[in-house]
């Protein structure tokens, strides 16, 4: 790996760039831990899973992704994210689809800018 660093210029710059994105991710990620209660933290991996930003239509997250898996990447309990879930599909922000597919809707967004 090393000396393909060094050999090739174009795989060099594209490490470094995954690198530093890797490192701007994990920073965010500590601070959104630090910083913003569990509800914040839920609806903003709801928000990356979906790839929101990228089209302005609901996209799918993962087909089957479980409440303990959401609950472990938030830091709280399967409890709350049930919760926290029941309360973003009453207001319209997510919607379950028949295959158990989940479809975010962009009004999430104002969870995580809500102050």
């Amino acid at each position: 790996m090393v000396r393909l660093l060094h050999e090739q210029h174009e795989i060099s710059e594209t490490f470094v760039t995954h690198l530093l994105l890797r490192n701007i991710r994990y920073e965010a990620d500590l601070v959104d831990q630090l910083f913003n209660s569990s509800e914040k933290r839920l609806a903003r991996i709801l928000l990356l899973l979906s790839n929101f930003g990228k089209e302005s239509r609901a996209e799918p997250v993962l087909p089957r992704i479980s409440q303990e898996n959401l609950a472990e990447m938030v830091g709280t309990t399967r409890s709350r994210v049930s919760h926290f879930m029941n309360k973003f599909r009453e207001l319209g922000f997510i919607e379950y689809g028949d295959q158990g597919g989940l479809t975010i809707n962009s009004g999430l967004l104002s969870v995580v800018l809500h102050e």
